[in-house]
């Protein structure tokens, strides 16, 4: 585990400088589920959902939040994102939606923050337009799955 580098020597919270550093590829893919009933997932795959194409909103709003993550999570620097992609993947026997967000830049930093919020806004995005079908929608398993670029170098989940 490396050092925490958003405090000070004060202890306060900070922005990190990242002036010095050069800007490298790098990609980042965050997953996570919702946890759907039978006549949610039904209306997801159908396409019978009263609101409309749930898959489509989705995507629609979790691109969105990656857009806007360094408005929402304090201290992350905005930055020009290059290529979004969310993807879907329905698992009826499990009762599952599963979610996957690919992001891509150009930068002195990475978007593994960008990953887990459009992850995360997209799957929130299912809860809302289906929450008139059922409320008790669980969302889980956020995490990141896989991050290249950057002085750390490649990340993958599980692998020591």
């Amino acid at each position: 585990m490396g050092t925490l580098n958003h405090f000070d020597a004060q202890g306060n919270a900070v922005m990190v400088d990242v002036s010095e550093k050069a800007p490298t590829v790098r990609t980042a893919t965050a997953t996570g589920c919702i946890k759907v009933s039978d006549e949610v997932m039904a209306a997801i795959r159908e396409g019978t959902a009263a609101k409309g194409d749930v898959l489509g909103v989705a995507r629609v709003g979790g691109i969105m939040a990656v857009k806007r993550t360094a408005e929402l999570i304090p201290l992350c620097h905005p930055l020009p994102i290059s290529q979004c992609g969310i993807d879907f993947a329905l698992r009826p026997e499990e009762g599952l939606v599963e979610a996957a967000c690919t992001v891509k830049v150009t930068g002195k930093t990475g978007v593994e923050m960008e990953a887990l919020t459009g992850v995360s806004a997209a799957l929130l995005t299912i809860y809302d337009m289906c929450k008139a079908m059922d409320r008790s929608m669980e969302l889980g398993g956020i995490h990141l799955v896989r991050k290249e670029g950057g002085k750390s170098g490649v990340y993958v989940h599980g692998a020591g």
